[in-house]
């Protein structure tokens, strides 16, 4: 099996800060739920290193510690996840221990009673809930009722350049949005695409709308629209996003061909590492992609990063994020009172342990847990850990992405009209009118 790094983001904190995490995987490991007829539980997650490592490592100290609650991971690439684990789930086929990124997902789940209610859980332990940082469990809970743990790591989406070609351009990174558009035509004057996306992906594209709408009109242009008010999405603001977004795809601001590129075989990153490219936004997991593949990239101080540009006159504070508060687990209606208790047990005994932590922090990621600081402190990789924790930390608004902050229906409806919208197929007004029909749906 090829091992390759890919990881996902996702994130709903409106107007409030929300760690994040993610992790991802390539289709291996068995062949469906799991067979827990001996004791135990079946997980899915999401391929790709460094992480699937870590998640297995993880499983397999558990269940040496716990020969009679077996876990039983199957691992897939993220895109053909999200519509294996919704296929699974509807006909009451899903693996014990559901891997999520919380928000209008886990809504849909919880109101069908397709998993457990863990609030009396978490009370009678308090330990657990505790250790994690309070921030992430704002989208692990519907009606006031948690029905996941937040695991893994803190993941806002940075604004990745290649210092190598800045330095040659003789450029600095883009500080407002009229930076980054003069430097679409210094970089294509040099023969290198000013911005990597992987546009195959759409997630990735959403991205970009997500700082945008941020920037122009501020968290709450996203909140009335997560509140289904009427016509939100063809709010002046969000028309305005719409447009500059399109004035970058036609000053061929993104790399030709961006549509054909897949988030999920990395090959965005490479072409930020293999100086194809000289900007990329991407997830803050893509650090460690391009660690692990990029030939000493990191490691040679070629890598930069920065927060995501200004936009003149608009109403977000340029401290403001967007990402994922963290990965999601819960745990199936469906399992057997067998699974539920050993799905309880790993993730008492089974997440975020010490060795977790530490392997999450060697490959560059923050773990979501509280009082690590000391070990940030102490990693090779302590200027971007610490970047990327105080950009979460302290974002007076942590936006959750968008196609998990909404409902599944509206979500890929979003994810269909990004794409036609990149492709210049529709104009900003009809893409604002085509999603004010997903309103409340």
């Amino acid at each position: 099996m090829e091992k390759k790094f890919t990881s996902r983001r996702s994130f709903l904190s409106l107007a409030v800060l929300a760690p994040v995490a993610a992790y991802t995987l390539t289709a291996c490991g068995s062949s469906g739920p799991g067979d827990t007829s001996s004791g135990g539980a079946s997980i899915w997650a999401l391929s790709g290193q460094p992480d699937e490592g870590i998640r297995q490592d993880t499983i397999d100290a558990f269940n040496e510690a716990n020969p009679d609650m077996q876990i039983k991971p199957t691992f897939f690439q993220n895109d053909a996840y999200k519509t294996k684990i919704k296929t699974a789930i509807g006909a009451g086929q899903a693996p014990s221990i559901i891997y999520g990124w919380g928000g209008g997902t886990l809504r849909t789940y919880a109101e069908a009673g397709q998993v457990e209610d863990l609030t009396s859980w978490f009370d009678e332990n308090p330990d657990v809930k505790d250790r994690l940082l309070e921030s992430t469990f704002g989208a692990a809970t519907v009606d006031g009722k948690i029905y996941a743990i937040p695991t893994q790591t803190v993941t806002p989406i940075i604004f990745y350049y290649n210092k190598e070609l800045f330095d040659k351009a003789g450029a600095e990174p883009p500080a407002t949005w009229e930076d980054l558009m003069a430097l679409t035509k210094t970089f294509n004057d040099m023969g290198v695409a000013p911005l990597s996306l992987g546009g195959q992906s759409r997630w990735t594209s959403m991205m970009w709308l997500e700082y945008l709408y941020d920037r122009v009109g501020g968290p709450e242009l996203f909140t009335s629209i997560y509140n289904g008010e009427p016509d939100s999405w063809s709010q002046p603001a969000a028309l305005q996003a719409n447009t500059m977004i399109q004035d970058l795809v036609k000053a061929d601001g993104f790399i030709k061909g961006f549509t054909s590129i897949t988030a999920d075989s990395n090959a965005d990153q490479a072409l930020l590492y293999t100086g194809k490219a000289a900007m990329m936004l991407h997830g803050g997991w893509t650090y460690g992609g391009m660690k692990n593949d990029g030939a000493g990239f990191v490691e040679d101080g070629k890598l930069g990063w920065i927060n995501f540009p200004t936009v003149e006159g608009g109403k977000g504070d340029p401290a403001n994020t967007v990402g994922n508060p963290a990965g999601y687990q819960s745990i199936s209606s469906k399992a057997s009172d067998t699974e539920k208790e050993a799905a309880k047990k790993f993730f008492k005994d089974g997440l975020l342990t010490d060795a977790e932590v530490d392997a999450y922090i060697e490959t560059g990621s923050v773990p979501i847990v509280t009082g690590i600081e000391d070990k940030l402190e102490k990693s090779a990789d302590k200027e971007f850990l610490s970047f990327q924790y105080g950009l979460a930390k302290d974002a007076p608004s942590f936006q959750q992405s968008w196609d998990q902050a909404l409902s599944p229906t509206a979500a890929e409806a979003l994810l269909s009209n990004i794409d036609q919208l990149f492709l210049l197929a529709i104009t900003p007004e009809q893409f604002a009118s085509n999603m004010n029909a997903t309103l409340g749906k």
